[in-house]
Protein backbone atom coordinates (compact mmCIF):
# COMPACT_ATOMS: atom_id res chain seq x y z
CA UNK A 1 0.00 0.00 0.00
CA UNK A 2 1.18 3.52 -0.70
CA UNK A 3 2.88 5.50 2.05
CA UNK A 4 1.49 8.81 3.27
CA UNK A 5 4.21 11.43 3.49
CA UNK A 6 4.33 15.08 4.45
CA UNK A 7 6.99 17.66 3.52
CA UNK A 8 6.94 21.03 5.27
CA UNK A 9 9.39 23.86 5.72
CA UNK A 10 9.36 25.34 9.22
CA UNK A 11 11.32 27.91 11.20
CA UNK A 12 13.57 26.99 14.12
CA UNK A 13 10.72 27.92 16.45
CA UNK A 14 8.27 25.61 14.66
CA UNK A 15 6.23 27.96 12.45
CA UNK A 16 5.37 27.19 8.85
CA UNK A 17 3.87 30.64 8.27
CA UNK A 18 4.52 33.99 9.87
CA UNK A 19 2.03 36.29 11.60
CA UNK A 20 -0.66 38.31 9.81
CA UNK A 21 -1.43 35.95 6.95
CA UNK A 22 -3.63 37.52 4.28
CA UNK A 23 -4.53 37.12 0.63
CA UNK A 24 -1.79 39.61 -0.21
CA UNK A 25 0.71 37.83 2.06
CA UNK A 26 -0.40 34.18 2.33
CA UNK A 27 2.73 33.01 4.18
CA UNK A 28 2.54 35.85 6.69
CA UNK A 29 5.29 38.25 7.69
CA UNK A 30 8.67 36.62 7.08
CA UNK A 31 7.09 33.42 5.78
CA UNK A 32 8.55 33.64 2.29
CA UNK A 33 12.07 33.52 3.78
CA UNK A 34 11.38 29.96 4.92
CA UNK A 35 11.59 28.77 1.32
CA UNK A 36 14.78 30.54 0.22
CA UNK A 37 16.54 27.16 0.11
CA UNK A 38 14.36 26.00 -2.78
CA UNK A 39 15.17 29.00 -4.97
CA UNK A 40 18.68 30.04 -3.94
CA UNK A 41 20.15 26.54 -3.54
CA UNK A 42 18.08 24.30 -5.83
CA UNK A 43 20.98 22.12 -6.98
CA UNK A 44 22.29 21.51 -3.47
CA UNK A 45 18.77 20.57 -2.33
CA UNK A 46 17.72 18.69 -5.46
CA UNK A 47 16.98 15.41 -3.65
CA UNK A 48 14.66 17.11 -1.14
CA UNK A 49 12.84 19.03 -3.87
CA UNK A 50 12.44 15.86 -5.92
CA UNK A 51 11.02 14.11 -2.86
CA UNK A 52 8.43 16.84 -2.37
CA UNK A 53 7.23 16.51 -5.96
CA UNK A 54 7.45 12.71 -6.31
CA UNK A 55 4.03 11.75 -4.94
CA UNK A 56 1.28 10.64 -7.28
CA UNK A 57 -1.52 12.40 -5.38
CA UNK A 58 -1.69 15.27 -2.89
CA UNK A 59 -4.04 16.49 -0.17
CA UNK A 60 -4.26 20.07 1.06
CA UNK A 61 -6.55 22.26 3.11
CA UNK A 62 -8.70 24.98 1.64
CA UNK A 63 -6.48 27.74 3.04
CA UNK A 64 -3.45 26.34 1.23
CA UNK A 65 -5.39 26.40 -2.03
CA UNK A 66 -7.23 29.68 -1.57
CA UNK A 67 -5.74 31.57 1.36
CA UNK A 68 -7.39 32.84 4.54
CA UNK A 69 -11.14 33.27 4.54
CA UNK A 70 -14.22 31.12 4.55
CA UNK A 71 -17.50 30.96 2.74
CA UNK A 72 -18.63 30.14 -0.77
CA UNK A 73 -16.02 29.74 -3.50
CA UNK A 74 -14.89 32.44 -5.87
CA UNK A 75 -15.15 30.22 -8.95
CA UNK A 76 -12.54 32.32 -10.76
CA UNK A 77 -9.88 31.39 -8.17
CA UNK A 78 -7.64 28.59 -9.48
CA UNK A 79 -4.89 28.53 -6.84
CA UNK A 80 -1.64 30.38 -6.20
CA UNK A 81 0.52 28.58 -8.73
CA UNK A 82 -0.49 29.99 -12.12
CA UNK A 83 -1.69 27.95 -15.07
CA UNK A 84 0.68 25.04 -14.42
CA UNK A 85 0.92 24.12 -10.71
CA UNK A 86 3.98 22.09 -9.64
CA UNK A 87 2.04 18.97 -8.62
CA UNK A 88 1.40 17.32 -12.02
CA UNK A 89 -0.98 14.92 -10.25
CA UNK A 90 -4.45 14.91 -8.68
CA UNK A 91 -4.80 17.22 -5.67
CA UNK A 92 -7.64 16.77 -3.16
CA UNK A 93 -8.65 19.97 -1.37
CA UNK A 94 -10.49 19.70 1.96
CA UNK A 95 -13.42 22.10 2.14
CA UNK A 96 -16.96 22.52 3.47
CA UNK A 97 -18.13 24.00 0.16
CA UNK A 98 -18.61 21.83 -2.95
CA UNK A 99 -16.97 22.88 -6.19
CA UNK A 100 -16.45 21.12 -9.54
CA UNK A 101 -12.91 19.88 -10.24
CA UNK A 102 -10.46 22.42 -11.68
CA UNK A 103 -8.19 21.01 -14.39
CA UNK A 104 -4.88 22.80 -14.91
CA UNK A 105 -2.01 22.47 -17.36
CA UNK A 106 0.63 19.83 -16.72
CA UNK A 107 -1.68 17.18 -15.30
CA UNK A 108 -2.79 18.84 -12.06
CA UNK A 109 -6.50 18.57 -11.25
CA UNK A 110 -7.83 20.10 -8.04
CA UNK A 111 -10.67 17.99 -6.61
CA UNK A 112 -12.76 19.37 -3.76
CA UNK A 113 -13.67 17.00 -0.92
CA UNK A 114 -16.45 17.89 1.51
CA UNK A 115 -16.75 14.67 3.53
CA UNK A 116 -13.59 14.68 5.61
CA UNK A 117 -9.97 13.63 5.80
CA UNK A 118 -10.56 9.88 5.51
CA UNK A 119 -12.55 10.34 2.31
CA UNK A 120 -9.86 12.59 0.85
CA UNK A 121 -7.18 10.02 1.69
CA UNK A 122 -9.19 7.16 0.19
CA UNK A 123 -9.65 9.14 -3.04
CA UNK A 124 -5.97 10.12 -3.11
CA UNK A 125 -4.86 6.51 -2.53
CA UNK A 126 -7.01 5.35 -5.42
CA UNK A 127 -5.69 8.11 -7.68
CA UNK A 128 -2.08 7.34 -6.72
CA UNK A 129 -2.50 3.69 -7.81
CA UNK A 130 -0.11 2.24 -5.25
CA UNK A 131 2.37 5.15 -5.26
CA UNK A 132 2.87 7.62 -2.40
CA UNK A 133 0.30 10.20 -1.29
CA UNK A 134 1.50 13.50 0.19
CA UNK A 135 -0.22 15.72 2.73
CA UNK A 136 0.84 19.09 1.34
CA UNK A 137 -0.46 21.36 4.13
CA UNK A 138 -1.33 23.66 5.70
CA UNK A 139 -0.75 23.26 9.40
CA UNK A 140 -4.31 22.42 10.43
CA UNK A 141 -4.62 19.77 7.72
CA UNK A 142 -1.32 18.17 8.75
CA UNK A 143 -2.34 18.21 12.42
CA UNK A 144 -5.60 16.44 11.57
CA UNK A 145 -3.83 13.69 9.64
CA UNK A 146 -1.12 13.29 12.30
CA UNK A 147 -3.69 13.15 15.12
CA UNK A 148 -5.64 10.49 13.21
CA UNK A 149 -2.45 8.41 12.81
CA UNK A 150 -2.58 8.63 9.03
CA UNK A 151 0.93 9.97 8.21
CA UNK A 152 3.77 7.46 7.83
CA UNK A 153 6.69 9.82 7.24
CA UNK A 154 7.18 13.48 8.19
CA UNK A 155 9.93 15.33 6.31
CA UNK A 156 10.77 18.65 7.91
CA UNK A 157 12.89 21.24 6.15
CA UNK A 158 14.10 23.53 8.93
CA UNK A 159 15.10 27.06 7.94
CA UNK A 160 17.58 28.81 10.26
CA UNK A 161 15.34 31.70 11.20
CA UNK A 162 12.96 32.69 13.98
CA UNK A 163 9.47 33.90 13.06
CA UNK A 164 8.29 34.40 16.65
CA UNK A 165 4.59 34.01 15.82
CA UNK A 166 2.28 32.72 13.12
CA UNK A 167 1.03 29.24 12.29
CA UNK A 168 2.84 26.62 14.37
CA UNK A 169 2.94 23.09 12.99
CA UNK A 170 2.64 20.76 15.97
CA UNK A 171 0.40 22.65 18.42
CA UNK A 172 -2.11 20.19 19.88
CA UNK A 173 -0.49 17.07 18.43
CA UNK A 174 0.08 14.63 21.29
CA UNK A 175 1.16 11.04 22.01
CA UNK A 176 3.41 10.57 19.00
CA UNK A 177 7.05 9.70 18.70
CA UNK A 178 9.14 10.58 15.70
CA UNK A 179 12.22 8.54 14.79
CA UNK A 180 14.75 10.45 12.67
CA UNK A 181 15.93 8.28 9.79
CA UNK A 182 17.94 10.77 7.71
CA UNK A 183 19.49 14.21 8.21
CA UNK A 184 21.13 16.44 5.60
CA UNK A 185 21.35 20.12 4.87
CA UNK A 186 22.87 23.23 3.40
CA UNK A 187 23.50 26.78 4.53
CA UNK A 188 19.79 27.63 4.29
CA UNK A 189 18.06 24.47 5.49
CA UNK A 190 18.37 21.27 7.50
CA UNK A 191 16.36 18.33 6.15
CA UNK A 192 15.18 15.80 8.73
CA UNK A 193 13.19 12.74 7.72
CA UNK A 194 11.13 11.19 10.53
CA UNK A 195 9.27 7.91 10.71
CA UNK A 196 6.04 8.44 12.63
CA UNK A 197 5.70 5.92 15.46
CA UNK A 198 2.09 5.40 16.50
Amino acid sequence: MNSVTCDLTISLDGFLAGPNQSLANPLGEGGEDLHRWMFEEPEANAAAIEGILSSRAYIMGRNMFAGPGQGAWDEDWRGWWGDEPPYHAPVFVLTHYPRPPVEMEGGTTFNFVTDGIESALAQAREAAAGEDVAIAGGAETVRQYLSAGLIDELRLHIAPLILGAGERLLDGVENFKFEPTEVSGTRLVTHVRYRVIR
